[in-house]
């Protein structure tokens, strides 16, 4: 077991403190900003603590990707907090780190994967909401995974794979039309569509041709929502992103 840090003096907290606000330098003087320092045994712990007892609506959560973004995640502070945080988490990877702090945040492009699961629909619903706000372009995109027992090379000669492909398309676009409002229908704000492939993979494809500002995912509450971070679709997402991942969780 390690040995805890020990608390800091004045001096310490201050410098922290000053490191922030030159940090936060570029957030307008409207937004109320508030600087903390904690000192706890745990950051995981404390960070998630706060977010309670703050009611916080958003917690955004940067990584630097030192020592191999793997290692950063599994076993680490984000880990325990990307896990175990309730309210809508901001995941900034280490590819997105290169935009100035005084940078507007102007999304343009707006991805959101769907494969409709309630925790991807109340993620689908945010994305909409938030597209809306920012005036930002969403895509709403379902990918459909092929299983290996339907490829070409193993089915029958008349058996018609492309008809199937067809089909499912469709069925797909048709659902996710019906979760854009008339509104925005209207406006041309939101786009759907659908790709086919290996989940993680297509969704960033999309979001790189796009240029996306920003992608919305769903997970599922405890105890489903490490199979889905960790080791899988989410997971990767986070982990080779080009700009921010909006995790929203469903408990």
């Amino acid at each position: 077991m390690g040995i805890p840090a020990p608390p800091l003096d004045e001096t310490e907290r201050q410098q922290l403190i000053g490191a922030m606000r030159t940090a936060a330098a570029g957030v307008p003087p409207s937004v109320q900003t508030e600087f903390l320092v904690r000192h706890a045994a745990a950051a995981d712990a404390a960070i998630l603590d706060e977010a309670v007892e703050g009611r916080v609506d958003l917690l955004v959560l940067g990584t630097h990707g030192r020592s191999g973004f793997t290692r950063l995640l599994l076993g680490s502070v984000a880990e325990a907090v990307v896990r175990k945080n309730t309210c809508p988490t901001l995941v900034v990877p280490p590819r997105a780190a290169d935009i100035p702090a005084a940078t507007p945040v102007q999304f343009g492009q707006i991805v959101c994967a769907v494969d409709f699961s309630e925790c991807s629909l109340v993620a689908a619903a945010q994305a909409i909401q938030l597209a809306r706000q920012t005036a930002a372009h969403l895509t709403l995109l379902h990918v459909i995974e092929t299983p290996p027992e339907l490829s070409e090379d193993t089915l029958a000669a008349d058996f018609n794979i492309d008809h199937i492909r067809a089909a499912a398309e469709a069925e797909a676009l048709r659902r996710l039309r019906d979760l854009v409002p008339e509104d925005s229908k209207r406006r041309g704000a939101v786009t759907t569509a659908v790709e086919e492939g290996e989940p993680a993979r297509a969704l960033l494809r999309t979001a790189t041709d796009l240029r996306a500002g920003l992608i919305v995912m769903g997970v599922h509450g405890r105890g489903t929502v490490d199979l889905l971070v960790f080791g899988s679709t989410a997971f990767h997402v986070i982990r080779e992103a080009l700009c921010p991942v909006l995790i929203v969780r469903k408990d």
